[in-house]
């Protein structure tokens, strides 16, 4: 049995197929393919409140690909999201409609709240202490979500438009920063020794490009360094000296800036990086749809 999970971001598209494990007790995914084009609707969705025509045609053409993978892998079922950029742009279910028509994908536009939900099902925490508190911390192209996490109780969880495409358009406000210090700051005075937990594709980066060992958490000094290093480069040497894809090597420098701005306010020392993101998210909520309903 295999299930798809699409993510369509500001920055780019996902497709990942997984193959559904059940065992006597359990059920589980194993990763087949993943697949990521930098299609960027963020550009035209944060500064037109619109996506253009020709966005709109690489998108399309997309999930036409998407649906034939999907089709030649058997895939059994799948589910669909779209994020920051296609909740802002006003023709945002018109995509959607043209999607379905053309590439006969259900694609459904999630609220900040589902977003970090679904980012949640991702199951980061499994192998992490219970016992201890834990900040949740989702930096995508147009939005972070953040979820505080003490004793494996989610106790707050808010979504803010911050996104890398967001900060190099130039489309970030003054008053959401202080809006997601003032909220940070808020739901962590009463906790001590606090963790982050970092998802998403620039903090997957970042912790590769770290060389920690696999399941270590990585230091906010650490990331500071290693921000400063990235920063030290031109956009170009970025792509050319250390090999970052194009898409990459330009939100990386934003998202560094968001992870440690949260970190430093929430005064957290370390943060872990279990490498899953929104996709992850999706085939677990598929499994626990299904798996939970059928027992």
């Amino acid at each position: 049995m295999r299930y798809a999970a699409i993510d369509v971001g500001s920055n780019a598209v996902r497709l990942l197929i997984a193959n559904i494990i059940e065992n006597d007790t359990s059920v589980s995914f194993k990763k087949n393919t993943l697949i990521r084009a930098p299609v960027r609707l963020g550009d035209d969705a944060f500064l037109n409140k619109y996506i253009s025509e020709k966005k709109a045609n690489d998108l399309v053409k997309s999930m036409q690909a998407f649906r034939n993978l999907m089709d030649v892998y058997r895939v059994t079922e799948y589910m669909a999201c779209a994020t920051s950029a296609m909740r802002e742009a006003e023709n945002g279910q018109e995509v959607v409609a043209r999607i379905k028509e053309e590439a006969g994908i259900d694609l459904e536009i999630v609220h900040g709240e589902n977003e970090a939900k679904i980012i949640y099902a991702s199951h980061a925490e499994v192998n992490i202490d219970k016992d201890k508190n834990y900040l949740y911390i989702d930096v995508g192209g147009g939005s972070t979500e953040l979820s505080l996490f003490s004793h494996g109780e989610l106790l707050a969880s808010e979504s803010f438009n911050l996104g890398t495409i967001r900060i190099l358009d130039n489309q970030d406000k003054e008053e959401t920063w202080t809006e997601m210090k003032d909220f940070i700051r808020l739901h962590t005075k009463s906790h001590k020794n606090i963790f982050g937990i970092g998802t998403g594709g620039n903090i997957n980066k970042l912790y590769k490009l770290s060389d920690e060992k696999d399941g270590s958490p990585l230091s906010y000094i650490k990331l500071k360094a290693l921000y400063n290093y990235l920063d030290s480069f031109s956009l170009k040497e970025r792509i050319n000296v250390l090999g970052l894809n194009q898409d990459r090597a330009d939100v990386i420098i934003p998202a560094c800036e968001i992870y440690l701005t949260v970190l430093k306010c929430a005064n957290i020392k370390s943060i872990y990086v279990p490498t899953v993101g929104m996709v992850d998210g999706i085939i677990q909520t598929l499994i626990e749809k299904n798996f939970t309903t059928a027992g």
